[in-house]
């Protein structure tokens, strides 16, 4: 196993970024249609083609999500991913054509300090088709893809990835996450992340909880620009669940945010999660099996989260964005 969202068989994701932008696109490409639904608890989101994820819309697969920097500009980016299906033969079929399914969101990187005169024409579009070209079964993390101009309240901010077996079950659960969150990952200003009891060998550095809580543990970030912020993330697991069981799904996953975020889901933010089915494995316990999905779905989102900032780099030339994790404490444990 990778210990990301591509352990979830005919799951690929693919990475690109305009380092003079500071930002970038990160595309989950899907062998064959899925089934997906998505949760948004954020007061700020941006996203494109989530309502035909409601369980009453005809669609019942997608081919591919996108999570992209650009704020409102990055909504460009699905349409470089849906180029890049069509010239590959996919979309649902109307008559003759095939039309690709894409939903996306977007996160708002564009105080970043990168260079974002970029005309008439930003360069999302492009930037779609070329992670949607480049999606693979491996997966960078850090300041890649929609993570390279990402920032937390005090730390970078960036790609993370993880996943798990689901105990008592034949299913597997995988995350993936940008985190560009207006809380903090980590408890208060210290290397310490709120995502610790979920840790996996040392993933995001093995340090544990802090030996006392400090005293800024809970204090409020100082920043304050409305819609400056959000986490975007997709669960997925290769058990065959339905639209309204999917949905489900990415409910329970928001607790991962609340878990590793602090503070979540604020009027500042544009939260959303994405859930995905791939539908190899059937549950013997539809209710019971469900639970259990939701429950490591919401552990291995937590760890994805912290591991974007962990894995997290400083970008060259940027004055906008804060120091990188390892910048400040180095690899931890």
């Amino acid at each position: 196993m990778r210990n990301a969202i591509t352990d979830i068989a005919g799951i690929r994701v693919g990475h690109a970024a305009d380092a003079r932008v500071a930002s970038g696109v990160t595309a989950l490409v899907f062998d064959r249609p899925v089934t997906a639904a998505v949760d948004v608890r954020g007061g700020g989101p941006g996203t494109r083609e989530t309502d035909l994820l409601d369980p009453e819309r005809t669609v019942e697969g997608i081919d591919a999500l996108v999570l992209s920097g650009g704020s409102a500009f990055g909504l460009d980016a699905a349409a470089g991913v849906v180029a890049w299906l069509a010239e590959n033969g996919r979309g649902f079929p109307v008559g003759g054509m095939r039309v690709p399914i894409v939903p996306g969101a977007i996160l708002f990187d564009l105080l970043n300090g990168g260079d974002k005169a970029w005309g008439p024409y930003p360069p999302y579009r492009e930037l779609g088709f070329l992670a949607a070209q480049m999606a693979s079964e491996d997966v960078a993390l850090g300041s890649v893809g929609a993570g390279t101009g990402a920032r937390t309240a005090n730390l970078k901010g960036g790609i993370g990835s993880a996943s798990a077996d689901v105990p008592g079950t034949g299913f597997r659960v995988g995350a993936l996450a940008a985190v560009n969150a207006f809380g903090r990952v980590t408890v208060g200003d210290g290397p310490h992340f709120w995502a610790a009891p979920f840790e996996r060998a040392a993933e995001f550095g093995g340090l544990g909880w802090p030996g006392a809580m400090p005293d800024d543990a809970l204090a409020f970030p100082v920043r304050g620009l409305p819609g400056a912020a959000t986490t975007l993330a997709v669960v997925a697991t290769d058990a065959a669940l339905t639209k309204a069981q999917c949905r489900r799904l990415a409910v329970a996953a928001q607790v991962g945010l609340a878990r590793a975020i602090q503070p979540v889901h604020t009027p500042l933010d544009g939260d959303v999660v994405f859930s995905v089915a791939t539908g190899a494995v059937a549950p013997a316990d539809p209710i019971g099996d469900l639970a259990r999905l939701g429950d490591m779905a919401a552990q291995v989102l937590a760890r994805a989260v912290a591991i974007g900032v962990y894995a997290a780099a400083s970008l060259p030339g940027t004055h906008g964005l804060p120091p990188a994790w390892r910048d400040r404490f180095g690899s931890g444990a």
